[in-house]
């Protein structure tokens, strides 16, 4: 695998940390997660990694982990700002002009700007990023795609980019790195196309208000629909070829009493896609024609089909028809310090009786 022989320290942290630790893992790193001793958690983004616990407000823990992260590539900073220099564990003591690492990649994730030393979670930092204000929702108030767009996209994916880079560039340069990542320019990266329509209005894409734009609903042609059964189809035929396939397989599974009522015999929907003003009606004719099937009726219509109308599948129908839904079997949880002796003894090179005074002092802990 891409990253086989890579060593990362990831000291526990919440979504976005740990999953940049995750993506590392899944290509191979060997990734050690660093817990506090006694420490409980319910993180599930711990496949393929191992748990150590250390105490770091102890002197002698400190120094076993300067050890560690000597002997290593990465180190994954989730803390705010500050917190590992008060630790003694900041960047300058392992890539300074006499740092014990200097081929090492610090990678940090944290707020942004004005609200760097603050708390906040994804839905503060997609909010200050200008992109919720952009999401499909109410005329009121905007949506949110659960912790998606900040926390795992503009943060953990980002983060994890990052690092992927700079252990490229350490192969020109032989030296290491800080990464710096906060999720609120995270999230204007990977949103990078609907920003730029919407700063630049004459594209037209997002020019209009929530809800009335190509991508945000306001097209009938690009919408979730819902079925007889309560069931959902999607339809995504953004161009006029994609809706023409679409709207002569949706017409045939019609029945000719609906096609032929007084309210729609005359009514042309590709006339009507291309007429904005039309597109309410059109809207309520989708509407009111996929209100008459199932779910799956629609899905077998349009299967193998470019007419971009699929169903929205459960978490587990999903997991049924997907090729990495063994990823997500089973429980990912990590128990803390459930491999702090063998990390520490066959890796690190502690003797039994190291160990066990590190122990008896409580600067480690295992499970």
């Amino acid at each position: 695998m891409a990253l086989k022989g890579k060593k990362v320290i990831e000291f526990a942290g919440l979504a976005p940390a740990p999953f940049a630790g995750l993506v590392l893992s899944d290509n191979g790193a060997s990734v050690i997660r660093v817990n506090r001793p006694s420490a409980s958690t319910l993180d599930v983004l711990c496949r393929g990694k191992r748990s150590i616990a250390i105490n770091s407000k102890i002197p002698s823990g400190r120094e076993l982990l300067k050890r560690l992260v000597a002997s290593s590539d990465v180190l994954i900073d989730p803390f705010r700002p500050g917190v590992m220099e008060r630790l003694g564990l900041g960047p300058d003591v392992f890539l300074g002009d006499s740092g014990i690492n200097r081929r090492l990649v610090y990678a940090r994730i944290v707020g942004t700007g004005p609200y760097k030393d603050m708390a906040g979670h994804d839905l503060n930092y997609l909010a200050l990023s200008g992109v919720l204000s952009m999401l499909p929702g109410s005329v009121d108030k905007p949506s949110f795609p659960l912790n998606l767009l900040a926390d795992f996209a503009g943060g953990g994916m980002y983060l994890a980019t990052k690092i992927l880079l700079a252990l490229l560039e350490r192969n020109q340069s032989n030296q290491g790195q800080v990464v710096d990542v906060d999720m609120v320019t995270g999230t204007r990266y990977v949103s990078t196309s609907p920003l730029i329509h919407r700063l630049n209005p004459s594209t037209g894409r997002f020019a209009a208000e929530r809800g009335a734009n190509l991508l945000d609903g306001g097209a009938p042609f690009y919408d979730i629909y819902l079925c007889r059964d309560g069931g959902l189809m999607t339809l995504a035929c953004i161009e006029p070829h994609f809706f023409k396939i679409f709207i002569e397989k949706f017409l045939e599974a019609l029945p000719e009493h609906f096609v032929l009522s007084e309210e729609w015999r005359e009514f042309s929907a590709v006339v009507a896609r291309a007429d904005r003003k039309s597109w309410p009606k059109l809207k309520q004719f989708l509407m009111s024609g996929f209100s008459l099937r199932t779910r799956n009726d629609w899905a077998d219509i349009f299967f193998a089909t470019d007419a971009c109308c699929v169903p929205v599948l459960t978490p587990e129908e999903a997991a049924q028809k997907s090729t990495s839904s063994s990823r997500e079997a089973g429980s990912c949880l990590l128990n803390p310090g459930q491999h702090t002796k063998e990390v520490l003894t066959a890796e690190l090179g502690l003797t039994e009786n190291e160990y066990e005074d590190l122990l008896d002092e409580g600067v480690i802990s295992q499970c």
